[in-house]
């Protein structure tokens, strides 16, 4: 298959200007200034059936609509490079090895909203990342593709990039934005969208780097051949993390809507050592689990939905049969409860809670109703605070539970893990 995406990762020195301006790159910006006027550019982008790669798989172009135009006042774009959900290693190789495609990417959202100003929220230990998007951006001025009249077609835009301090909320888009105007990331309420109030409360368009990189190709080769490379509502390719006990972790540019079971095997190599598989997260650690003959779903947000699951980031882990369920659970829980940030009571108090429960199970101290308790709970976080990392927390928890509720009852009766 044709890389798009990840086409010039084999090149040296591929993050500088000259290597992407000799494979084409910012002729998508050319045509863009030039054949298109902004609305038909987001109709062209929804007809891409591109969704977002950071998550929540919203329609990019439907998105884009949203931001209001004409209104006088400032409009901006937050792109959000605070990759932090547990197995997911992509948009840092987006950033470290190609950073002029999300860059230019995000020339061409501006100019589709009407935004003159961007903000880059970067994960604060992507230090090494950090510094080669800041030698991009530089590269992007001193070529004439950021700043006053670019290309000369009268569009201006600045680009400022700002670090994070490690923490999995200013993952959440309105965390982020508080924490770009100084704040403490505590999530807002929704509504206002950011779309209508968003950075100081102006509108603003807020995406991942993988979705932005995807636009560069959507204007130079049209919606509806991006489309065609997926499968229905979900256009495109997709750049798959990897992970956990597999012969051949990484990342892998393939088609969205590809078969789990193709991405582990095929691609993947297969389970390591010849063991057999036991369960797979399919997008992330806030993504219920499946058990292994659950693995012959589409990767795709509607398809991994269908079957009580989500796509999420599109990276999965991979779990064999000598991995204790409880302890990858307990590993899950402990995360979320640590990365809770505080504002609302079902999510600090019952991310906590479940950690602490699961904790005395490990150490042979569980209880009969533990199992039973821990769904209580999840039901009682899901749907009841202001951001998705409750969500999260009880919908991964419960995730285990249900699939592998055997392995908890076990620890439970007899102190110990079955495969012990």
């Amino acid at each position: 298959m044709e890389k798009i995406l990840t086409r010039n990762w084999g090149k040296e020195s591929s993050h500088t200007l000259e290597v992407y301006l000799r494979d084409g790159g910012y002729e998508a910006l050319r045509k863009a200034l030039r054949e298109f006027e902004p609305r038909a550019l987001i109709d062209e982008i929804k007809k891409s059936n591109l969704r977002g790669r950071g998550g929540a798989g919203f329609p990019m172009g439907q998105k884009m609509s949203f931001v209001p135009r004409g209104t006088g006042k400032p409009v901006y774009l937050c792109v959000n490079a605070d990759e932090s959900e547990p197995g997911t290693f992509k948009d840092r190789y987006i950033l470290e090895r190609d950073p002029h495609m999300m860059i230019e990417g995000a020339l061409i959202a501006c100019y589709a909203i009407g935004a003159q100003q961007v903000y880059v929220y970067i994960r604060g230990e992507f230090r090494q990342q950090a510094r080669i998007l800041d030698g991009a951006i530089r590269e992007a001025y001193q070529g004439g593709f950021l700043g006053r009249n670019i290309l000369g077609n009268g569009f201006d835009l600045d680009m400022y990039w700002h670090t994070g301090a490690g923490a999995y909320i200013c993952g959440e888009e309105t965390g982020l934005l508080e924490s770009l105007e100084g704040k403490k990331a505590w999530p807002r309420l929704r509504p206002p969208f950011p779309a209508v109030a968003g950075l100081y409360n102006f509108p603003t368009l807020i995406h991942n780097v993988e979705t932005l990189a995807c636009l560069p190709h959507i204007v130079a080769r049209g919606g509806e051949w991006f489309a065609k490379l997926g499968v229905e509502k979900n256009g495109g390719t997709k750049i798959y993390g990897l992970s956990g006990h597999v012969r051949e972790p990484g990342l892998y540019e393939l088609p969205m809507g590809i078969k789990l079971r193709e991405l582990i095997y095929q691609h993947g190599g297969g389970i390591r050592g010849g063991r057999q598989l036991k369960g797979v997260i399919p997008g992330g650690a806030s993504c219920p689990i499946l058990r292994a003959e659950e693995i012959d779903v589409e990767m795709d947000f509607d398809a991994l939905q269908k079957i009580g699951s989500m796509f999420g980031t599109g990276c999965p882990v991979v779990m064999d049969e000598t991995t204790c369920m409880v302890e990858a659970a307990y590993s899950v829980a402990k995360f979320f409860a640590h990365e809770s940030c505080g504002q609302c009571t079902p999510c600090r108090e019952g991310a906590e809670w479940i950690r602490k429960i699961m904790h005395r199970i490990l150490n042979a101290q569980g209880r009969p109703d533990d199992v039973d308790h821990m769904l209580d709970l999840c039901d009682n976080i899901q749907g009841k605070t202001i951001c998705a990392l409750g969500d999260a927390a009880a919908m991964a928890a419960r995730g285990f539970l249900r699939k592998f509720r055997d392995e908890f009852e076990f620890h439970v009766r007899h102190g110990r893990c079955e495969l012990s």
